[in-house]
């Protein structure tokens, strides 16, 4: 299982969404006592599947991710919840490629 160091939220422009992804994650990950991971955020035409080892993106993006090895796809950006619920699902995961829906 490939170990989570950095996470990158992208948007199509790299300024509003992802932006609050980011924020939202920081909390969600501070409350879970996980200081140990980056977080950034990007545009679509910023991305490089070698810049994080997991990205979270809104459906919006899904098929432009579909050859990177780990994604979580959002359905609702501002849901914290959802955010979190999945979050923790990529934490548990033995699999070094996943998509989380």
């Amino acid at each position: 299982m490939k170990e989570i160091h950095k996470i990158v939220c992208c948007c199509g422009q790299g300024l509003g969404s992802s932006l609050i992804l980011q924020m939202n994650l920081e909390k969600i990950l501070k409350e879970m006592n996980r200081s140990d991971i980056e977080v950034g955020h990007s545009s679509l035409s910023e991305y490089s599947e070698y810049m994080a080892d997991l990205f979270v993106i809104g459906l919006d993006l899904k098929k432009s991710f579909e050859n990177t090895p780990r994604v979580i796809v959002l359905r609702n950006l501002v849901s914290k919840d959802e955010l979190k619920k999945k979050v923790q699902m990529a934490f548990e995961k033995e699999e070094d490629v996943y998509c989380i829906q």
